[in-house]
């Protein structure tokens, strides 16, 4: 089926990897069953997904994160560190949202996760999301799952408060509450500011600290002790 553009024009171009091949026909039906998607490629293991993710020239890459020889997570870190794929965005699939390879994903630089047990239209409202250029970020699971792994100490290159040096105090202000999982207008709203200038700071956030996307603001804000798990 051929897919139709969105309203920009646009026809987002999905790349599906997963080791379980009933898995990605079903999510294959899925997407290419919406008018402003299609299934640019299928990849079952992380070394095929990374070198598909070049050729196809995909948007997104939904990735499973078990699977045989290069896994997800790996295969997420190779996408992002890749400048030839400076705009793919990698949507993570997992069985449990307690899992702490979400985590690691999210950190290899991941936009987001869902559940396999995710609706079918819950899954291609993340795609649409992560392919914007937005994190998919549920507050309640990604800080539960966070603080969980982040109640054992452990050395985060990069993540200590000198991370949070270059940033002024209102970028703090702001990314603490992007850490809360508040949108631009939401920002915008509880600090008195326009969306735009909000969307602003968190831009010049994401350039001071070196990351790609809301998701690493995310890890960044908790990883430097700007936010505290629980409180």
């Amino acid at each position: 089926m051929t897919a139709a553009p969105d309203e920009g024009g646009r026809v987002i171009r999905v790349l599906l990897a997963d080791d379980q091949t009933l898995v990605r026909s079903a999510f294959a039906m899925l997407v290419d069953s919406a008018p402003d998607m299609a299934v640019v490629g299928q990849a079952g293991t992380g070394a095929e997904a990374v070198a598909l993710a070049h050729s196809a020239r995909a948007d997104v890459v939904v990735m499973d994160l078990r699977m045989p020889g290069t896994d997800g997570i790996e295969a997420t870190r190779l996408i992002a560190a890749a400048e030839d794929l400076a705009g793919v965005r990698v949507l993570v699939l997992t069985t449990y949202d307690t899992d702490e390879n979400v985590l690691e994903a999210l950190r290899a630089g991941a936009s987001g996760f869902l559940v396999k047990d995710t609706r079918p239209a819950e899954l291609l409202d993340a795609i649409r999301t992560v392919a914007a250029g937005e994190a998919l970020l549920s507050p309640g699971p990604t800080a539960s799952l966070i603080a969980r792994v982040l109640r054992a100490p452990r050395p985060v290159p990069g993540g200590g408060p000198d991370a949070l040096a270059p940033l002024s105090d209102r970028e703090r202000q702001v990314l603490t509450l992007v850490a809360r999982g508040l949108n631009n207008t939401e920002i915008a709203d509880a600090l008195a500011l326009s969306p735009l200038t909000a969307k602003t700071h968190v831009s010049r956030i994401m350039g001071k600290s070196g990351v790609r996307d809301r998701a690493q603001l995310v890890i960044l804000a908790y990883e430097s002790g700007l936010v505290v798990p629980g409180a």
